[in-house]
């Protein structure tokens, strides 16, 4: 599998795809050739492999970061998460979904993904234009937002049955286990870094932090919350020792070799011969998500301080979903899981092209206005 996972990878890269679409199609290929017991193997190594994504994204944000981040992009964040959560969600509503799907909807719509839009800033050497570090301090924020959103999603399918009682006790145990964390981070980890440090070369280092990413991952599922807030918090914990870099350089080659196996299990679990339900709702969700995207990238960007070319690259570029909208899109049940996938692989295509012609087309609007 591990030698098919690079096969499929470096052809998608080579056409220029993003590598999650290369596993998601891969497992939709290979779904019907695999056993129970191997769809169970490669379910419990993609559970570690996106422990360790979110693990991974908790390091790079230590509390004073977290902190200067959301003071610069709030504004624009909550116009993402009204636009492209709360539209999608109500959109989703109206067009027939029960209350918990137009939920898990919205939630799919919601978060930009990261690894696509960061590789693709680097490859076209755009990261460090004053629309990149919009991009990146955007999609920053909605790292932050998403293992939150994870969370209240997670807590309300187990539950089954939405509630004011049921979303008041979610949001009570995400604010606990929340100060629980900065607590622990403050007076305790913070108080690791000499030790950190000193072991940072020893093959004993890694345990330790997979280790933490475990344990608060599985007290947060205990919690009947995501295990991907636990994980999220680990790492924003051990981020206080002041060694994010070096711990995240020796887990991301664990995590590079997990991590595939979520797409790869998510790509099983589309179930095409179930067929899709109302295409008609699908396709007008998609325009939305393209147009969302559009919406908070211009007028966010106006609002960050752009000049009216950068807003529409940061526009264009915004679109494609990845990671963060498998990850909630895997909590469906199994047909609106279908739909959801199909959604997701569209949007991460359509936002590929998007990104691509963000300069050309920038320049084209800018040029035909001035005309006018």
């Amino acid at each position: 599998m591990l030698l098919l996972f690079f096969l499929v990878s470096y052809i998608f890269q080579r056409l220029k795809i993003p590598s999650l679409l290369a596993y998601i199609f891969l497992g939709a290929a290979l779904a019907g050739f695999l056993t129970d017991p191997e769809l169970d193997l490669v379910d419990q190594i993609a559970r570690v492999g996106i422990v360790l994504l979110f693990f991974l994204l908790g390091l790079h944000f230590p509390l004073a970061r977290l902190i200067n981040i959301s003071r610069r992009v709030w504004k624009v964040g909550a116009m993402d998460i009204g636009l492209n959560f709360g539209v999608s969600f109500l959109l989703a509503y109206l067009l027939g979904f029960d209350l918990l799907a137009a939920l898990l909807i919205g939630g799919v719509a919601y978060a930009t993904s990261s690894s696509i839009t960061v590789k693709m800033l680097e490859e076209s050497k755009r990261t460090n234009t004053p629309e990149g570090e919009f991009k990146l301090a955007l999609l920053i924020f909605e790292d932050l937002a998403a293992p939150v959103m994870v969370s209240f999603l997670v807590g309300l399918t187990t539950h089954g049955v939405i509630t004011a009682d049921a979303i008041a006790w979610i949001f009570i145990k995400v604010v606990l286990v929340t100060a629980a964390s900065i607590f622990i981070a403050y007076y305790g980890f913070r108080r690791l870094d000499v030790f950190v440090s000193r072991y940072m070369s020893r093959d004993f280092m890694p345990l330790f932090a997979i280790s933490i990413a475990l344990i608060f991952a599985g007290i947060a599922e205990a919690m009947e919350l995501s295990k991907l807030l636990g994980a999220f918090l680990a790492g924003v914990m051990l981020s206080e020792t002041g060694t994010s870099k070096e711990l995240g350089k020796i887990i991301a080659p664990i995590k590079d070799l997990s991590l595939p196996f979520f797409f790869f299990w998510f790509g099983t679990s589309i179930a095409l011969e179930t067929g899709i339900i109302s295409p008609a709702s699908l396709v007008l969700l998609i325009l939305w998500a393209i147009a969302g995207k559009l919406i908070v990238g211009f007028w966010g960007g106006r609002i960050y301080g752009l000049s009216f070319r950068g807003a529409i690259r940061a526009a264009f570029s915004l679109v494609p979903r990845g990671e963060f909208s498998v990850v909630i899109a895997a909590l469906a049940e199994p047909v609106l899981r279908t739909f959801l996938g199909i959604y997701i692989v569209v949007t991460a295509f359509i936002g590929v092209f998007f990104f691509r012609k963000a300069p050309s087309m920038a320049e084209t609007i800018n040029r035909r206005l001035k005309k006018k």
